[in-house]
Parts: C-alpha cells; sequence; structure tokens
C-alpha cells in the first residue's frame, strides 16, 4: 500500500475510534442524576464569578429556564459531532420560584474554540416562554421554530434577543455555541430514579409538583423573586 493509502487508511481509523469513544464517554461519565447536580452547581458559580461573563451574571434574572451541561464531549476537530447530559430549571413566570431539575441528553453541538478544546460547560438562558415550551417536548431539535444565539460575552457586550442564548467556556477559552439541529430529550430513568417514581418533565418544571432537596444548593444559587442577581464573589 503506498504511503498516501496508508495516510488515508489511519485518517479514518481516528475518525472511527472517536466516533465510537463518544457516546459511553458521555454516558458514563456521570455515576448517577446527584453527581450531575453536583457538577452543575459548580458550573454555574464558575460562570457566576467569571469576569467574561458579565451579560450572563447581570441579565440571568430574565430567564425563564436555565439549562447546564457541566461536560459536553467533542468527538474531533474535524468531525465537530457532540455529547453531553445535562440539566434544566424553570422560573414560575408568577412566582419566580425556580423548579427542581430535570435531565436531559443533548448532541450535535458545535464549538467556536480552537482545535484541542474538546471539553466544555455549556449554559443555555431560555429567555422566552415559547423556548421553554419548545425544551418541554420529548424530543426535539433547536432551530427549526425558535430563535437561538450565541450569548454576549464580555463586560461590554451588546444585548441579544432571542428565545435561546447559548453560553461556553472551554479550559479558559470562549466561543460562540452553534446550536442548530443539536438534539434534546429528556432522560427518563434519570428523572424517575431521581424522584423515586416515574414523573413528567412538565410536572417537575412548570407545575413543580416533584421536589428533591439534594438540587436545593443549586436552587439557592439563582436568582431570588424581587431581586437582580448579583456575581458570586464580586
Amino acid at each position: 500500500m503506498s504511503c498516501p493509502h496508508r495516510l488515508v487508511v489511519a485518517a479514518l481509523f481516528v475518525v472511527l475510534s472517536s466516533l465510537c469513544f463518544l457516546g459511553p464517554a458521555y454516558a458514563d461519565y456521570y455515576g448517577e442524576p446527584a453527581d450531575l447536580v453536583d457538577r452543575s452547581t459548580t458550573v454555574y458559580k464558575g460562570f457566576m464569578a467569571d469576569p467574561n461573563m458579565e451579560w450572563f451574571q447581570r441579565n440571568v434574572d430574565r430567564a425563564r429556564g436555565i439549562f447546564i451541561v457541566p461536560q459536553m464531549l467533542r468527538g474531533g476537530f474535524i468531525i465537530g459531532g457532540s455529547g453531553g447530559r445535562g440539566l434544566l430549571l424553570a422560573q414560575d413566570a408568577t412566582t419566580a420560584k425556580w423548579s427542581s431539575p430535570a435531565f436531559y441528553n443533548m448532541g450535535s453541538v458545535s464549538f467556536g474554540f480552537q482545535a484541542g478544546a474538546d471539553a466544555s460547560e455549556i449554559i443555555l438562558l431560555i429567555m422566552t416562554d415559547r423556548g421553554l415550551n419548545a425544551m418541554l417536548s420529548t424530543d426535539y431539535k433547536i432551530g427549526a421554530d425558535i430563535a437561538v444565539a450565541a450569548g454576549p460575552i464580555g463586560a461590554s457586550a451588546k444585548a441579544q434577543t432571542a428565545d435561546i442564548l447559548a453560553f461556553g467556556r472551554s479550559q479558559g477559552l470562549y466561543g460562540g455555541v452553534s446550536l442548530e439541529g443539536a438534539a434534546i430529550s429528556p432522560i427518563d430513568d434519570w428523572n424517575r430514579q431521581y424522584y423515586g417514581q416515574p414523573v413528567q418533565v412538565f410536572d417537575i418544571l412548570i407545575n413543580q409538583k416533584w421536589n428533591n432537596r439534594q438540587a436545593d444548593p443549586l436552587r439557592q444559587l439563582l436568582p431570588k423573586p424581587g431581586r437582580n442577581v448579583q456575581p458570586i464573589g464580586r
């Protein structure tokens, strides 16, 4: 086999290996839902203490929902595919009370980070009822019916208007997060495990019928009714 052909075969092997690795990597990273809640709490604190996330910090209280993906793994620089598990909390439009979390899978996100940034933290601010309703569907692909935009980065960032604003960090890097076509679906077995019986995401997020006190430290960090959020440690 000639040298060019060997290089092509080797490249294909790397691509296929990365695709095989991607699924188990993000599926098994968290042993149970409580681990994901703890890591999401840490990630939210990090966003609130980050001077580059000032717009996020000043506007998170306006969000109808917050979707946190503590670790989004990417399969490769050329492929651009990715996957991760996240949780969604919703804010009641009348009382401003935050729900307990519902758990979701998220896949096929593209990043604007430089090559090598293959593990990223992502937070989506769900800014409208339309955006929140889309997240409640059992199998949803972002970008079909709602407006999505990259969240403003930096103190001088201009305001954005969209149903969903996406913010991402990766090892000190900041970049755009493209959500077009990203698939989001509830993890029913994790929701059942976390609340001890079969539950619907609508009852967790909108009716707020279910609560797990293990998530209280995260909920207590979120904006309080009638008060603008203040950055942590600032």
